[in-house]
């Protein structure tokens, strides 16, 4: 649970702008278990622009040809410091410090023929070449630059161009380099874009987390899409391994990044709930990509719900029912049962769901929707009625109303 630069400033970010996150959320947000700042993409380039990638970027590199922060928007960088100095203020504020890098070499860097694979280079960013794995050089490489990694302080990395296609001794190789490099830190691995779950073990073996799907947007379609892939991906999850949906596009975005002008989000209130409904009930790691100071507090609202996101705690999560427009999920917490449940058409859908449909018991407790914390009314239905409910006799029906494009979340106490 963290925070990202790449939904608000996509290759462009700067030291003080990753530092007024990190502030935000140390205050506002830290107690509700969010904990991670990430400097995504391009933190070496001192040309970087918006809305894309500079060929032959004259990328900042120490002696090895590793890439260092470009002193002129990380000003700490300077004097060979690299992101220490950045780090060691995030872990004041009691957070961790994460960073993006891209697979391979840079393609300017000192000796890089003797190590890179030319042909096998990322398809959309220009500034690395792959690297030969059949030389032991490569691996050094790798090991060289999670050395400086930990002498950083980093705790996380985003690693991307590993998934499509898929890049398995790059894995291998980037897993062992941590291994190796007396520091603890979470992989995550980017982009998910056709990746296929024949792909679980290997994934579990060596990742913390993987994403499941390209790039995410603050678009309806792109929520929609992750249905299905969730549906075959949240049962796996666990603390082997988590499947990403990859960032929350909600609150502030598009400043200086890859897709459209400043803005916020354009998502509906609902489908801001929805898109965090889903997330944590697939057990998605959550990322939010909105500026958090700019962003407004009905936003901020959707990261504070401590009974909402105690539903990544549950297990058991998964998709029970998908006909039409409604979607429905269910998962166990300590004591209590939950229930996701999702229109995703255009009108407002009127529902009552049958308790055993959706792992609770035929008689009910109490039921509360947790995005509201009002209580739900159940109706018993009895074997003498004739049910037009759609509800079994001996069941409970529990009557909800999904707006377009909605969701509510439901807590069953015995």
């Amino acid at each position: 649970m963290g925070w990202n630069s790449w939904d608000c400033y996509g290759t462009t970010v700067t030291e003080e702008e990753v530092l007024a996150n990190a502030r935000f959320m140390a205050e506002h947000l830290l107690e509700f278990g969010w904990d991670t700042v990430v400097v995504d993409i391009d933190w070496s380039d001192p040309t970087a622009r918006a809305h894309g990638y500079n060929d032959g970027a004259p990328l900042c590199l120490d002696e090895l040809g590793r890439l260092v922060p470009d002193p002129g928007r990380f000003p700490s960088a300077a004097g060979g410091k690299g992101f220490a100095p950045l780090a060691e203020q995030v872990h004041a504020l009691g957070l961790k410090f994460g960073i993006h890098v891209m697979r391979g070499i840079p393609r300017s860097a000192p000796g890089v023929d003797e190590v890179a694979d030319r042909t096998n280079v990322c398809e959309w960013n220009p500034d690395m070449f792959g690297l030969d794995h059949t030389n032991l050089g490569a691996q050094a490489y790798y090991d060289s630059v999670l050395t400086l990694y930990a002498q950083w302080g980093v705790d996380f990395l985003k690693v991307d161009d590993m998934l499509w296609p898929y890049q398995a001794v790059d894995i291998e190789a980037f897993a062992a380099a941590i291994r190796r490099c007396g520091r603890p830190m979470e992989l995550s691995l980017s982009p998910g874009r056709d990746l296929s779950l024949s792909r679980l073990g290997h994934l579990r073996e060596h990742a913390t987390m993987w994403r499941i799907c390209d790039d995410l947007w603050d678009r309806w379609e792109d929520v929609e899409a992750n249905f299905a892939r969730f549906a075959r991906w949240a049962p796996h999850a666990g603390p082997q391994g988590w499947p990403d949906g990859d960032m929350l596009p909600l609150g502030r975005v598009g400043i200086r990044a890859e897709r459209g002008e400043p803005r916020h989000d354009r998502l509906t209130p609902a489908e801001r709930r929805t898109l965090m409904t889903l997330w944590v009930v697939a057990r998605s790691p959550l990322m939010i990509g909105g500026d958090l100071p700019t962003s407004d507090p009905a936003t901020i609202a959707l990261f504070t719900n401590p009974d909402v996101l105690a539903v990544l705690s549950s297990t058991g999560n998964r998709e029970v029912f998908r006909e039409g427009p409604l979607v429905l999920w269910t998962s166990q917490g300590e004591g209590v049962g939950y229930v996701a449940a999702f229109n995703l058409g255009s009108e407002p859908l009127e529902v009552a769901l049958d308790s055993q449909n959706v792992d609770l018991p035929a008689r009910l407790g109490t039921v509360e929707e947790l995005w509201t914390g009002t209580p739900v009314p159940t109706v018993p239905v009895t074997a003498q009625e004739d049910s037009t409910r759609g509800v079994a006799p001996g069941s409970t029906a529990i009557p909800v109303v999904l707006a377009p494009h909605g969701a509510v979340l439901l807590r069953h106490t015995p």
